[in-house]
């Protein structure tokens, strides 16, 4: 082995020559001395000038590495890529979303919490009225069955799709719910409501008392295993396409924005606006997956707690970073357009 250690250093020592001005060259590339000043404007001007406009790690290296040779060049490439702040604002990111699923707490008894979410938007029926339904249940995924249900509505009746929002909440309230193993009616009463479908099937009822006690008590049980089973299987689902990210007090991150088309940002607008702003600092941890951001005062109308897949730590605080004062960020992190200027104009004549 010592040989062999021995035989692949000689080789190395051959591809390293002197010329006739004492420059040190390995094979026909440019040897650049541990001088870290030296090494950063060689990196400047690879990477900022206007010639390569901020490429990846992978493409600076094989472009320098044809030019200049010093020991771990791969790996002070990318660092020196990793933390440029141009790229932690522009590039998008290619990673798994941040944060993982943090499952509500199941409760131990029927109406200990209530969630509450309005759908906007809805077509006006003749009436003149905007109707926003309401529902309990988790909210996001309510929504979208509800809508279903009002679009088969809407396209079967037409304008009058809003006298059929009592059967449409009939009808969602009496179906089989995976999650609860049973129809919610059926989990809030103990029995099937009903129907001329199954009007029989319920049958009187013949449970009273201590009995009609303990079996809701055990139903109220059944329903809160099979929730606990959900919210594992949607856990496991949802972590799969996610990844942990924690951050500490005092860190700096970037805070991902929502470019609109014509605003004017950084002296650019539209879809080549920054994808992130800041960085702010991070004054607390407000739960396993959100952060509280220290914000300037223009941003005072944003609400300072963000999810953690909103959030992109900062490698390297820069003295002077960008001055954000300009935008005009709504609350939703969205920018009032504002039309900077008239370019030109073109008249069309119609037939």
């Amino acid at each position: 082995m010592a040989h062999i250690r021995d035989e692949i250093n000689d080789k190395k020592k051959v591809c390293f020559k002197l010329d006739e001005e004492g420059v040190l060259w390995f094979k026909n590339r440019l040897v650049v001395p541990k001088d870290m000043e030296l090494r950063k404007k060689i990196l400047d001007e690879a990477y900022t000038s206007m010639f390569t406009l901020h490429p990846g790690s992978n493409k600076k290296y094989q472009d320098r590495k044809q030019k200049f040779w010093w020991t771990r060049m791969k790996r002070e490439i990318a660092k020196y890529v990793s933390e440029c702040d141009v790229c932690q604002r522009v590039k998008a990111d290619h990673l798994k979303p941040a944060g993982m699923l943090q499952p509500l707490a199941v409760h131990a008894w029927k109406w200990e919490d209530i969630h509450m979410d309005f759908i906007v938007g809805l077509p006006r029926t003749q009436k003149g009225s905007a109707y926003h339904p309401q529902t309990s249940g988790q909210v996001e995924r309510v929504n979208q069955i509800l809508e279903d249900m009002l679009r088969a509505c809407a396209l079967t009746y037409s304008t009058k799709w809003d006298e059929c929002l009592p059967l449409a909440e009939f009808a969602y309230n009496n179906s089989y719910q995976k999650s609860l193993g049973m129809a919610p009616f059926e989990a809030l009463y103990g029995r099937r409501c009903r129907t001329p479908l199954n009007w029989s099937e319920p049958g009187e009822r013949v449970t009273f008392g201590p009995d009609l006690v303990t079996q809701a008590k055990e139903q109220v049980k059944f329903i809160h295993d099979n929730l606990k089973r959900a919210q594992s299987r949607q856990k496991s689902y949802s972590d799969k396409r996610r990844r942990p990210l924690v951050f500490e007090k005092d860190d700096h991150v970037y805070l991902r924005v929502s470019p609109m088309k014509g605003v004017h940002r950084f002296g650019v607008k539209g879809k080549l606006a920054p994808r992130y702003i800041g960085p702010f600092k991070i004054t607390e941890q407000c739960g396993p997956v959100a952060y509280r951001l220290e914000l300037p005062p223009h941003l005072a109308a944003v609400h300072d707690v963000f999810h953690v897949s909103q959030l992109k730590k900062c490698l390297r605080v820069l003295e002077e970073v960008i001055d954000t004062s300009q935008i005009q960020i709504q609350p939703d992190l969205t920018y009032q357009e504002q039309p900077i200027k008239i370019l030109d104009q073109k008249q069309r004549s119609t037939r």
